[in-house]
């Protein structure tokens, strides 16, 4: 299912859908404003950008640095930036870092990357001129998308429907670029070190290493309420994110295996939604 939706953004857009749909209508307010908020700011980043005949060459050059993996991990962060958000809102204690850009340039440079796909994709012809009109180009699409790329002044519903392509678009990139797919990737060390230590109460088997753990002895205690023996559970932490057990994913520093983890908590809740709406009906 989830390569399905990696290939076809409406599979991604309908997960996303189905999952809003889910929200209290506070939640969605409160959603939707920050992602017009976070839209908004992207939007003032990039019309400076464009704006500045010397920062978009040192943009531009930047961008045309990066190999195909630097820049499908920068489209990785941009979407970690956004799917973060609302994973929070369905998972609460699914805390996961935010887009991480070593530099302001890495931010400029994946906001361009993606405003030249989508002049691109409305009129194709628009950037066969000398890189050295793009800039023109650029400021041209600015001024006269002014509204719907700053997301100022839109109704809840645009910025919403908005939202959901952008997120369907990025997945698809990542896909079409090889790199959307994580390998097992081990837990953050900060969500290890977060971890609780518990006195068990009474004889519990470890699932790791299958002997009894003693009463009164301390213990690991993940998220989802597992416990362990820290000796056995720190090494299965550093090389998986998941609980032994349920499965469960603790976040990971990996930017891919972040979003594999979120798209997780999103597709579940929005399979949930779909299975309700089918008991209500019938």
């Amino acid at each position: 299912m989830a390569e399905e939706e990696e290939k076809d953004p409406k599979a991604t857009e309908f997960t996303i859908i189905a999952t809003l749909s889910s929200l209290s209508p506070p939640q969605l307010s409160n959603f939707t404003i920050s992602i017009s908020s976070l839209f908004h700011r992207h939007c003032c980043r990039i019309t400076a950008v464009v704006s500045s005949p010397s920062l978009f060459s040192l943009t531009l050059h930047h961008l045309n640095s990066l190999s195909l993996s630097q820049k499908s991990i920068l489209i990785a962060h941009h979407l970690l930036s956004t799917l973060s958000p609302l994973s929070l809102l369905l998972h609460p204690t699914s805390a996961a870092p935010s887009a991480k850009y070593s530099n302001l340039h890495n931010l400029d440079a994946v906001l361009l990357l993606l405003l030249l796909c989508e002049i691109r994709q409305h009129n194709p012809l628009s950037l066969e001129t000398p890189i050295s009109d793009w800039r023109q180009v650029l400021c041209k699409y600015i001024s006269g998308n002014m509204l719907t790329l700053s997301y100022a002044g839109l109704s809840n519903i645009t910025v919403l429907s908005r939202y959901v392509m952008m997120v369907g678009k990025c997945r698809r990139f990542l896909y079409l670029m090889g790199f959307s797919r994580s390998k097992e990737v081990g837990a953050a060390a900060a969500a290890v070190v977060a971890l609780p230590s518990v006195a068990v109460e009474g004889g519990r088997e470890c699932v790791v290493c299958k002997e009894e753990m003693g009463k009164g002895r301390d213990v690991c205690k993940l998220p989802c309420g597992h416990l362990f023996h820290w000796i056995c559970i720190l090494p299965w932490l550093k090389k998986r994110n998941s609980c032994p057990c349920c499965r469960f994913r603790l976040p990971s520093d990996d930017v891919f295996g972040e979003i594999e983890r979120l798209w997780e908590i999103i597709a579940n809740k929005a399979a949930g939604t779909v299975v309700n709406c089918y008991r209500e009906c019938v």
